[in-house]
């Protein structure tokens, strides 16, 4: 292992979870990180990975299904998703850009392959809201590639593009095109030229962590390699060091919630009875009235 000195200041990395094989929608093939009873994981409740050459893993999609209670984000690294709900909102996903939908009391939804070949890279993750915010009215964004901002991080080619929320890069505060996301979430792209280390300050009060998709990521525990999720602890910063394959990863930080989760299927809420309710105005056809 190198050696790895953390900076005063930075957070120590605490815990690395696993993302583990698992199929959505119509069958999509995906790897996941849940973390629904992981409250140190909040406000984010899971990351969710497409990564695949094989139409037949991914061509089916995720035909028409309900949310309440959440936000999502998408983003495509590689590939189009259409996105079309009962709101009457259609569009598409492509290379680099991504897509925020707020279920808040209800929307149906369909998030399906406009392509067939040439495979398909990307992430979803579910952001929980504020129990105050969850049955709040539905919406949705669209955030095409040229609207993310990127960032030079040094001269080597490492790079930051900024998704959502607020950040501090090379000392200066930018915000991303969304900061409308739930609990102040902040997602970022960041890629790492081979060896490169940067530091990246963080709200104190937020939680902090990086899911690995490319390279392997260089902590002070060790080595974390692709398909892993990094959680950090308390700090001021958090300090990034690729090793000699480089690393491309998503950089998550926002304000937990710090409140009890009860989750079923498509639906979080807080407490079990909130579900049953759910599950009633689903039934029902009442979901999506306001």
């Amino acid at each position: 292992m190198q050696d790895f000195t953390l900076n005063s200041g930075s957070r120590p990395a605490i815990r690395a979870l696993a993302s583990q094989a698992s199929a959505d929608g119509a069958g999509v093939k995906i790897r996941r990180v849940a973390g629904f009873q992981a409250p140190e994981l909040s406000p984010f409740l899971m990351i969710d990975e497409i990564r695949s050459e094989n139409p037949d893993d991914y061509i089916a999609g995720f035909p028409p299904h309900p949310h309440r209670g959440i936000e999502t984000l998408t983003y495509m690294l590689s590939g189009e998703f259409e996105h079309r709900d009962h709101l009457g909102n259609r569009g598409a996903i492509r290379q680099g850009g991504a897509q925020w939908m707020r279920a808040g009391r209800g929307i149906v939804h369909s998030e399906m392959p406009s392509q067939g070949e040439g495979g398909m890279h990307g992430f979803q993750l579910w952001i929980n809201m504020a129990a105050k915010d969850k049955m709040t009215k539905a919406e949705w964004r669209d955030i095409q590639p040229d609207e993310i901002r990127e960032l030079a991080l040094d001269d080597e080619g490492s790079q930051a593009r900024l998704i959502t929320g607020e950040w501090v890069v090379n000392d200066a505060e930018v915000a991303a095109p969304l900061t409308e996301a739930a609990a102040e979430a902040a997602v970022a792209d960041i890629r790492l030229a081979a060896g490169a280390e940067v530091t990246l300050p963080l709200p104190k009060d937020h939680t902090a962590m990086a899911f690995v998709y490319r390279g392997s990521l260089q902590t002070e525990r060790g080595s974390i390699g692709r398909g892993n999720l990094v959680l950090y602890g308390e700090g001021e910063a958090v300090q990034l060091r690729a090793l000699a394959d480089g690393a491309g990863l998503l950089l998550l930080h926002g304000r937990p919630l710090n409140e009890p989760v009860a989750h079923y299927g498509p639906f979080v809420m807080n407490t079990r009875e909130q579900i049953e309710q759910t599950l009633r105005d689903y039934n029902n056809g009442t979901l999506t009235d306001y």
